[in-house]
Formats: structure tokens, sequence, C-alpha cells
């Protein structure tokens, strides 16, 4: 009986992580990007309400109106492997007070060459870079974690890590 709790606590564990690392099935942060074509799609008519631009692809996190709030329910993703507690390290180190910090200088770490030697601050317009692809950003790091490819979510979990660094 015990074996077998200890057994589906482990299996649950395990769906947890993968499925908050992105990994799960029906994820598409790993999916090849859509091929471009020649002819550009037809265009929508103007809807009545206008809706506010969205940045160009590209964008700096500067160009996002930011919702702290919002961004706090993207941590989640962050979760199962850093926690904002100071002194704290997991699979990550912790990320308490992140934004303004040198990369690779949290005690008590084993950072990847790469994390270390890169000289990187932890801006916001740097973390927004870096959440998008960790191992493009930063070849060689140990972040095992796809990204987070809408630009808009990124930009809230940057604003919410800000508020935490203060």
């Amino acid at each position: 009986m015990k074996r077998n709790f200890l057994m589906g606590a482990a299996a649950l564990a395990g769906l947890m992580t993968l499925s908050a690392c992105g990994g799960g099935a029906g994820s598409d942060a790993n999916a090849p990007a859509p091929e471009a074509t020649e002819a550009a799609p037809a265009a929508e008519p103007a809807a009545t309400e206008a809706a506010a631009p969205a940045p160009a692809a590209g964008a700096e996190y500067a160009s996002f109106t930011t919702d702290a709030a919002a961004g706090e329910k993207v941590f989640a993703l962050c979760r199962s492997c850093h926690v904002l507690d100071e002194g704290v390290n997991r699979v990550g180190p912790s990320l308490h007070k992140v934004v303004g910090r040198k990369s690779g200088s949290v005690a008590g770490f084993a950072y990847s060459d790469a994390n270390k030697n890169s000289g990187v601050t932890w801006t916001t317009d740097v973390l927004f870079k870096y959440l998008e692809d960790p191992k493009g950003f930063m070849p060689g790091t140990k972040m095992a974690f796809p990204g987070i490819k809408d630009a808009q979510d990124r930009a809230n979990l940057v604003a919410y890590l800000e508020s935490q660094s203060k």
C-alpha cells in the first residue's frame, strides 16, 4: 500500500513538472514556426471598435503595457524550478531581487559556465529577451525551459519579477 502511494505521488510530481515546463501534450511551445508564403492573407474588415495596437515582432519590453498581477499568474510556469525567497535555491536559483542582479551571482547555486561568464545584468529588457528563448539567448545555459513565446505574457512576467525585486 505504501509503495503504491509513493509511486503514484512520484508519477504525479513528474507530470506536474513536465506540464509546468511546457512539455505537456498539446503544447505548441516547441512547434516549428509556420512557413512563410509568397501571398499575403486577405485583410480582415476593419472592426467597428479599434483595438490597442500590438507591439511589432521583436518589440522591446518598454513598448508593452504591463500587468504585474497577470505576471504573477505567468510565474506559475517558473515555480517548479524557482522561488522568490532569498537564499532558497531549487533546480534553478532563487529569483529574489533578480532585476538588477548580475547573472550567475546567487550564492550556493551551481551555475553553468555560460551563465557565470556571460557578464549579463538582469535588467527588464534583458529578462524580456532571455525569457523568450533562454538557450538561444545564452547558449550553454542549464535552463531547460523552452521560453515564453507570447510577448505580452513575457512582459507581464518581467513586470511581476520587477515588482518583487524592490
